[in-house]
């Protein structure tokens, strides 16, 4: 089950693919935004420099922190172009459920990478986004030290080792399948 507490985010903005605006391959002056969506407080937000020479395939490699608050479903990461006549114009958005790296048996500091489909403002597709995702607990401070970590809660499941003091049977619940070629 998930912590109740804030928690902080490294996101690694890696790289975009096949990025479009109005049917046409964006030249250049692509960035990325990501903020947490909370419903009860307000959320930080941070961007990455736009990439000035990755045409529609961008590279950013650029970390980005992210706090999000308690009760936060998804991050929301924008893709946009700037441009010095029209301003920044949305090339696609993703909304990320929180639950595809926070919840599951994976440590707080498992490196997650995820690839996720934009949709432009119209919710047509409109390329995809590499991402990786960190959740940063507040007694990882990126040392290799291991004295100061504690292994992450996972419960234990054992086999008996010797099968002659245990029996050696195997325990589970019963699955009926029906068969489909009776007639």
């Amino acid at each position: 089950m998930a912590n109740t507490h804030n928690r902080s985010l490294e996101v690694t903005i890696i790289s975009g693919e096949d990025l479009r605006i109005n049917d046409r391959p964006i030249k250049n002056n692509a960035f990325v935004t990501v903020k947490a969506d909370s419903c009860c407080s307000p959320s930080s937000q941070d961007s990455a420099k736009p990439d000035a020479q990755g045409e529609s395939y961008p590279y950013w490699d650029e970390k980005l922190r992210v706090e999000l608050p308690a009760g936060s479903r998804y991050i929301v990461v924008e893709v946009c172009r700037r441009s010095f006549s029209t301003g920044d114009k949305l090339v696609g958005t993703v909304w990320i459920p929180v639950s595809d790296f926070i919840g599951d048996y994976t440590p707080e500091n498992y490196l997650h990478f995820l690839s996720y489909r934009l949709r432009d403002a119209k919710g047509l597709r409109n390329g995809i986004i590499n991402i990786s995702v960190r959740v940063v607990s507040s007694s990882y401070k990126g040392t290799s030290s291991c004295s100061s970590r504690r292994p992450p809660l996972v419960p234990g499941f054992r086999m008996p080792a010797d099968r002659e003091n245990h029996g050696g049977t195997v325990t589970g619940v019963p699955a009926w399948y029906p068969n489909q070629w009776k007639a």
